[in-house]
């Protein structure tokens, strides 16, 4: 399976650390934000990556090169200024990816332990996609979907078997639900995953571990804080304990 690493938005939040560097290559841990995922893919055996970039796109190629060191081939799908959003994002990627097989997506902007060798596997056969979901945090205290079983919902509103979950930024997605997406587009993915859980088309899952979206200065110091704490103590982070993300 290949994997494609979202590495393409401007970082607002982050500014002005990102006027300069990308936001994936911001340090966290001693390391890049995307390195933790580079490293995990390898380690799962995922070794074919495509990262997309637009902002400062030339510093993430300069900085990972073809991926050698970690083991891996890294592809590289640039976009205009401004970029393409996620899901045309992944469109235009798609002839690096494939038409045919199903692909893993991940955020760059995020840290998680959840297994992605697990990819390889949770996407059912008449599933469109299939969503890791975590708990709400402080800061999207509604969420974005619901959770019935492994059944995926638009309706946050909907049945109180259900529970409402946040998107945690990585999904296990066929090429056809990105069909009707010019390679030039710019598109978003909610719309196209509201459509394909109106068809009870997209699965996913709760992950309760570590999750952490890097979207503001302050959460990128808190992480590196805590990595940084359990490295001096000599304690493994659960990425080097288990080989996540």
């Amino acid at each position: 399976m290949k994997a494609m690493i979202l590495a393409a938005g401007r970082g607002e939040r982050m500014r002005p650390l990102t006027d300069r560097i990308p936001k994936p290559l911001l340090p966290v841990g001693g390391k890049p934000l995307i390195v933790w995922h580079l490293e995990h893919l390898a380690k799962a055996g995922l070794h074919e990556v495509v990262i997309n970039h637009a902002h400062l796109g030339a510093q993430i190629e300069a900085a990972l090169g073809d991926g050698a060191r970690w083991g891996l081939s890294i592809r590289y799908s640039p976009e205009p200024e401004g970029a393409l959003e996620t899901a045309g994002g992944i469109a235009n990627a798609l002839p690096l990816l494939g038409t045919m097989e199903p692909f893993l997506v991940l955020n760059g902007d995020i840290y998680c332990d959840w297994d992605v060798a697990r990819a390889v596997t949770v996407l059912a056969a008449n599933d469109l996609a299939h969503l890791v979901l975590v708990p709400n945090p402080p800061h999207h205290p509604r969420g974005d979907f619901s959770l019935t079983g492994t059944q995926v919902g638009a309706d946050i509103g909907a049945a109180a078997a259900a529970q409402v979950c946040t998107f945690s930024g990585i999904g296990i997605y066929r090429p056809q639900l990105f069909a009707d997406i010019r390679r030039d587009q710019r598109a978003q993915l909610a719309p196209l995953l509201r459509a394909a859980m109106a068809a009870s088309s997209v699965s996913g899952e709760l992950h309760a571990g570590r999750w952490t979206d890097v979207g503001t200065p302050q959460r990128l110091a808190e992480l590196d804080g805590e990595l940084r704490s359990l490295s001096h103590e000599g304690i493994p982070s659960p990425m080097q304990e288990h080989g996540d993300i």
